[in-house]
């Protein structure tokens, strides 16, 4: 069982001796795996062979399946489709060798995440991690509830901490929908919130033991704000902004110029130039306040995701991030590490939805 981490390029690479062309065919669904092929593809692609080689790349048409929707609350199973930030793939490769078309090739259950790879990550990324984020570390808001992102088919349990005792043990989903194939692990039992400061995810292949501190940020004098986005493992993340921030608005309209003479005259009081249409986009400059060093990748994610959210005023609602360049900081030149991240709303301050 594969993985395709659809932000990046997937190749399905085919060498055979006298290899004419091939026919690839590919579903795409939700729900439990397939056991044999279907038959009914949502694609099907032809190519001829250039020197009895074909390099089929499917990342692009498997990311127009997801739809990744946050709603303001991290999933919990059952996920909906609408939820979900992974979904199967099949596919059946028929390659013709010297006009003979051959018996074609089952490949049933990829896994595909809304993910990426770095270039430094090689072609067709695995990113084969069950702790779905980088960091080691938690900022937690206080008393707020924190999130830890897994891959349920490659854990054994995730175990709450607090003074080094265990306090709570949750344990992965067996024989998971895709859609709950990443499961998000909080401090919540039974409906109620505990405490904990550290967590302990137990991966089953290769049998490691991920260790994250929770650290409880409490001297926050401003209103924190939290950011939630898919990062690079295709799991939605969380990360508070607790300095100031500073909200501004920016208006866009589009003018004409109107014929206002009437009968050889016009009233000084009727305007010739006139508005057509008047809206605005609105935008938050965050503050970050500190944060240790080992969150530069968390940052750096959360720059390079094609989906945010933020929490607002009582309300989750879709940003985009506009700054287009990020400088990272270390604790050996910079006493501070801060960051001011801009993000404007995604959408028209008035209602022109229709």
């Amino acid at each position: 069982m594969g993985k395709i981490n659809v932000r990046s390029p997937y190749f399905i690479n085919l060498a055979t001796t006298n290899l004419t062309s091939a026919k690839l065919e590919i579903d795409i669904y939700t729900g439990a795996e397939n056991t044999d092929w279907q038959d009914a593809p949502v694609y099907t692609l032809n190519s001829t062979a250039i020197n009895a080689k074909i390099n089929f790349e499917i990342a692009e048409l498997v990311k127009d399946y997801i739809q990744a929707k946050f709603d303001g609350a991290f999933p919990t199973t059952p996920v909906t489709d609408a939820e979900a930030t992974t979904i199967f793939v099949d596919y059946r490769v028929t390659e013709t060798i010297n006009t003979t078309a051959q018996t074609p090739v089952d490949v049933l259950g990829e896994r595909a995440f809304y993910g990426y790879g770095y270039f430094e990550d090689g072609v067709n990324p695995q990113l084969a991690v069950a702790t779905l984020q980088s960091n080691l570390s938690i900022l937690r808001n206080n008393d707020e509830v924190f999130t830890v992102p897994v891959d349920n088919t490659n854990i054994a349990k995730v175990e709450f901490l607090l003074n080094g005792a265990v306090v709570n043990t949750q344990s992965p989903l067996s024989n998971p929908d895709i859609e709950d194939q990443i499961q998000y692990f909080q401090n919540v039992n039974g409906g109620a919130k505990f405490n904990s400061d550290q967590v302990k995810v137990f991966q089953s292949t290769p049998q490691i033991t991920v260790t994250i501190d929770i650290i409880k940020y409490e001297k926050c004098k401003y209103t924190p704000l939290k950011l939630i986005f898919i990062n690079k493992f295709g799991a939605y993340q969380e990360i508070w902004m607790f300095a100031n921030s500073i909200l501004s608005m920016a208006t866009n309209e589009e003018r004409y110029k109107s014929n206002i003479l009437t009968n050889g005259t016009y009233n000084t009081y009727d305007p010739q130039i006139k508005l057509l249409t008047k809206n605005a986009n609105q935008t938050l400059k965050l503050n970050s306040d500190y944060y240790p060093e080992s969150y530069n990748e968390v940052f750096r994610q959360l720059f390079l995701s094609e989906k945010v959210w933020i929490d607002y005023e009582g309300q989750t609602l879709g940003v985009n991030i506009e700054n287009k360049q990020i400088t990272y900081k270390t604790s050996l030149t910079d006493s501070l590490i801060n960051y001011t991240i801009d993000v404007s709303f995604a959408f028209d301050t008035i209602n022109n939805i229709r």
